[in-house]
């Protein structure tokens, strides 16, 4: 009998108050926490647009100073001293370093007109604006003239150019001028840079669904953007160098994130792809469908702000019709 009490269930009496089901904490909803955000594209928006601090720079720039100072005197000293003890050698290594100076300095100026031809863009969509505004058919001449100028040794604009000469004495307003412009010009450069767009969405897309290495997605989504952005910069005739590309990625990052464009969800991807199946897919695939549309939303930022004139005339591209085009083949069935 007693073995039969002590297989039974045994109960344990609480001192005080039982705790009440209703003071339990809700089932964390695990449809939402897997729901796909971007991380990857996140991520790299927030390293592309993160500013260094003052005192950074002042480290950085004093570091590179002081490295510069130091090579540059031990390449003179070691160049000295081997032209006293073997004359002929001595000159020879003299003469690679003058070409390595001359290399440098090409890059430098390079760099410079990148950042000469990022500011031509930057001030003819300025002057478009104010031409526009104030109505000054002269202002937007003149902005027409720049234009053609900028353009004028592109095969791939040629039409345009023509197209904007026979037409361009037929116009007596100063938006008409100015819509003219971008329709004859820039419309065909707009198509190519939507599809510089579409191409690294789908390359984004492609990394994050299938590269499972950690950070793995973050280091391909900022590559791909970075080259997008250059793309954009050379199609619209901005051709920025290294510098100029990297000072433009951040430009268009930092707006970005200051605007909350770097987070989205089902809510740009179910229109497109159709309602519920993200959540069919599974997570890894679903990230890069996300980063897909965020690389999108990158691109069409850097189309406006390498644009020479901003978009009136021409429609503005989106991103949800960039990612249909781009993702939506692929879930095309054959039936």
């Amino acid at each position: 009998m007693a073995d039969k009490d002590r297989d039974g269930p045994v109960l344990i009496e609480l001192e005080g108050d039982a705790p009440s089901p209703a003071e339990a904490p809700p089932v964390p909803d695990l449809a939402e926490a897997e729901t796909p955000r971007g991380q990857a594209m996140a991520t790299a928006a927030a390293l592309a647009a993160r500013r260094p601090s003052r005192l950074a720079r002042w480290f950085w720039q004093l570091l590179l100073a002081l490295l510069g100072t130091i090579v540059s005197l031990a390449a003179w000293n070691y160049a000295t001293a081997l032209i006293a003890a073997n004359p002929l050698l001595g000159w020879a290594v003299t003469a690679l370093i003058v070409a390595f100076v001359v290399v440098a300095l090409a890059i430098a100026v390079k760099e410079l007109a990148a950042f000469a031809r990022l500011s031509r863009i930057d001030a003819l969509h300025h002057a478009a604006a104010e031409a526009r505004a104030a109505e000054d058919l002269m202002a937007a001449r003149k902005v027409v003239d720049g234009l053609t100028r900028m353009y004028s040794g592109r095969e791939d604009t040629r039409w345009g150019r023509q197209t904007l000469k026979d037409r361009q004495g037929d116009v007596f307003d100063a938006g008409a001028a100015l819509d003219l412009a971008e329709r004859s010009l820039l419309a065909p450069l707009d198509q190519a840079a939507s599809r510089e767009v579409e191409a690294a969405a789908r390359q984004v897309a492609t990394i994050t669904a299938l590269v499972p290495l950690a950070l793995a997605d973050v280091v391909g989504a900022l590559t791909a953007n970075l080259r997008m952005i250059r793309r954009i910069a050379e199609i619209y005739g901005g051709r920025s160098g290294t510098l100029g590309a990297w000072r433009l990625t951040r430009a268009v990052m930092s707006h970005l994130v200051a605007t909350g464009a770097v987070a989205v969800g089902d809510d740009m991807l179910e229109p497109v792809l159709g309602g519920g199946l993200l959540g069919k897919l599974s997570r890894r695939f679903g990230e890069g469908l996300v980063n897909g549309a965020l690389t999108a939303r990158v691109g069409v930022a850097a189309m406006e702000v390498c644009r020479p004139l901003p978009f009136i005339a021409e429609k503005r591209p989106t991103a949800r019709a960039i990612v249909r085009r781009a993702l939506a083949g692929l879930f095309q069935s054959d039936g």
